[in-house]
């Protein structure tokens, strides 16, 4: 079976989690089925056998991106001939995916890594490409012949955002975590070298600057952490000028206020951020829409404690109490995921953030059951085979 595989992001232009998703099970379809896996990525050439990258016509180098996204995806559907199956992952691979299904006559399945209605934030970034991208969603996921979620709360929001689509084309197949590439290291020099005193207790943020992370909330919460306690945020690749200005602003103010807040804005490599995330007594993920959130598997299998919104599919991954905490959050039902109290939330994370940076033995308790955890329930092999299930119940 011959399957195309659709994405924006693919190494080494990665900068999410769904770009991180694409290429781990790429590589264990390819390793661990008779899977011939085909990649058709956004961005600049790459060397790696078997993928094939799009650039934007330079017709619409000047465009709303959500239109350059379309002149994209016109180029990978007229490829797509003489595939068996295209999968495709995010709003910006679903046209070409939908448009490969009617031109190819072949099956396409999604993965929901997001949802455009529970992002409409968006709309600061695209415009009235928000509209255009929404379009395209809707329109690929309802006829999509299977849609897989990344987790039981992502599948629940695509039935309530997408009610036409029968809930038997949707299949919960969980994120996953490279389990040899991602592991404690003891590295006090290198973190000491990103500017972070290994020594003191911390607390690590990883994550793009964008509405559904809750950054704001963090900077806010962290104003009423122990004075000892560091905050490292390792946050870049902003949605719009106006949420970085706003990040620049809360840290800029964080700072003049305590010692150890750590902004690392650049991509780290993922030496770097394995060894900051061995030596966080914490990581915390203040997220308000989180449909799994590759970067908590990736703090567990490092071995640090996780501090997470209990909302979207966070506590799928964060067992309360054994591998970390969740904290309570009530919120508003317009798609935002805002807080309806934002301060009793923004209290909430102080308290429990609080709670576990005085307590480091428990939370290396927790860091080493979250080691455990990942090791039992994420591993790509299993969620390749899994996949593989769903394409050939398609054939």
């Amino acid at each position: 079976m011959r399957v195309d595989v659709l994405s924006r992001e693919y190494p080494p232009e990665v900068y999410g989690g769904a770009g991180v998703h694409v290429a781990e099970l790429v590589a264990a379809l390819r390793a661990g089925t008779d899977t011939e896996v085909l990649v058709r990525a956004f961005g600049m050439p790459r060397e790696e056998p078997g993928v094939h990258s799009y650039l934007v016509p330079a017709p619409l180098g000047e465009a709303n991106p959500a239109l350059a996204t379309l002149g994209v995806d016109l180029q990978i559907a007229q490829d797509i001939a003489g595939a068996d199956l295209v999968h495709s992952h995010t709003w910006y691979a679903n046209g070409a995916g939908h448009l490969a299904k009617l031109l190819h006559g072949i099956p396409h399945v999604v993965t929901a890594h997001s949802l455009e209605p529970l992002r409409p934030w968006k709309a600061e970034q695209l415009g009235g490409g928000y509209r255009v991208s929404s379009w395209i969603e809707q329109t690929a996921f309802e006829a999509a012949d299977a849609v897989i979620a990344v987790s039981a709360g992502m599948a629940a929001d695509i039935l309530r955002s997408y009610p036409a689509i029968d809930s038997s084309r949707v299949h919960v197949v969980h994120n996953g975590i490279d389990l040899e590439r991602w592991h404690r290291v003891d590295e006090p020099e290198l973190v000491r070298s990103l500017g972070v005193d290994p020594d003191r207790p911390s607390v690590v943020f990883v994550g793009r600057i964008t509405r559904q992370k809750g950054l704001p909330y963090l900077l806010e919460a962290a104003r009423r952490l122990p004075a000892d306690v560091q905050l490292v945020l390792c946050a870049g690749a902003p949605d719009t000028p106006e949420i970085l200005a706003e990040v620049q602003a809360g840290v800029a103010a964080l700072q003049a206020e305590r010692s150890g807040v750590v902004w690392l804005d650049r991509l780290l490599s993922q030496p770097e951020l394995a060894a900051l995330l061995s030596a966080a007594t914490t990581f915390v993920c203040p997220s308000v829409y989180e449909p799994l959130g590759i970067v908590n598997l990736e703090a567990m299998a490092c071995g640090a404690a996780v501090v997470g919104t209990a909302t979207g599919g966070i506590p799928e991954v964060v067992a309360d109490g054994e591998t970390g905490r969740l904290v309570p959050i009530e919120q508003v039902q317009d798609g935002t995921g805002t807080p309806v109290d934002p301060e009793r939330f923004v209290a909430d994370l102080a308290a429990t953030l609080t709670e576990v940076t005085r307590d480091p033995d428990a939370a290396t308790r927790m860091g080493e059951a979250g080691r455990r955890r990942a090791e039992q329930h994420f591993s790509w092999g299993a969620i390749a085979t899994r996949t593989r299930e769903i394409y050939d119940s398609l054939s």
